[in-house]
């Protein structure tokens, strides 16, 4: 990988990107890169969860300005030919919204914020599961002010985070919001001193690995994810599936036992994108 730093220090997989003369602005290779960092750490049993993180002074500036542009070109060219761009195409197995896959990753996925995350950077930031900031940290949505639109995802993600009026402030109004008021409305979990962000972020990792099943907490995204989008009924009737399910499994049993006995569990760890 050229511009993004994987490594594993069991059970935290460190995802680093690496381009900090260019903030870490995206490329489309790039981009490539975090999905298969991503993919390795959900196929790795070691892992328990992932941190992300930026090199340098940014998180991420968003897409580079160049392949920027070039989006821009093609969505042009393809306007005017009356063709859907492929980027765009819809899919039954894969959300269209950048880094929206995160939401599917069966393993905690935390950011941790060591700088400024704007646009695309702004994105990944929100995809994560958690947010952890370093206080020289700050979010930008910088949509508005390219001419876009609420994109990624963010028209439904950041309001359900932060309340549908600081929602619509932050995206119309692209401005930047520092560590302590994205934690004040939010946005942000912990802001943390930056000598002790990725600290932190391991550790939170680690405890979770000590004591909690990663089955459980595979189950619990999932269904937080998917139950945000549906009625109260269904979620309750699909919520009484999955007790059944939880219950007949061995973590169940090793939970019992371990509280019983006044010993640390051993729970299975998980290897792919799957909890069964």
């Amino acid at each position: 990988m050229a511009n993004v730093v994987y490594m594993v220090e069991d059970p935290v997989a460190l995802i680093r990107l690496d381009r900090p003369e260019k903030l870490n602005a995206f490329t489309h290779a790039m981009i490539a890169e975090i999905r298969a960092a991503i993919d390795s750490a959900a196929a790795d049993a070691r892992v328990v969860g992932i941190v992300v993180t930026g090199t340098g002074r940014a998180f991420s500036a968003g897409l580079d300005t160049g392949d920027l542009a070039r989006s821009v070109s093609d969505a042009v060219r393809d306007a005017s030919q009356g063709v859907k761009s492929s980027s765009r195409a819809s899919s039954e197995s894969e959300l269209p919204a950048l880094f929206s896959y995160l939401l599917r990753v069966p393993k905690p996925v935390i950011a941790a914020v060591n700088g400024v995350a704007a646009g695309g950077g702004f994105v990944l930031a929100m995809m994560c599961d958690l947010r952890f900031a370093a206080p020289a940290a700050s979010f930008t949505t910088s949509f508005s002010k390219r001419g876009l639109i609420a994109e990624h995802g963010t028209s439904w993600l950041l309001p359900r985070m932060v309340g549908l009026s600081r929602a619509l402030d932050l995206l119309w109004s692209a401005r930047r919001v520092d560590a302590a008021e994205a934690l004040r409305i939010g946005f942000v979990d912990r802001v943390v001193p930056e000598t002790n962000l990725l600290d932190e972020a391991k550790t939170y990792i680690h405890e979770l690995a000590a004591a909690v099943s990663p089955r459980s907490l595979a189950v619990i995204k999932a269904q937080l994810y998917s139950h945000s989008g549906i009625a109260l009924e269904p979620a309750i009737h699909e919520t009484d599936r999955l007790m059944d399910d939880a219950l007949a499994h061995p973590d169940a049993a090793e939970g019992v036992k371990s509280f019983v006995e006044r010993r640390p569990p051993r729970f299975a760890r998980l290897k792919g994108h799957g909890y069964e």
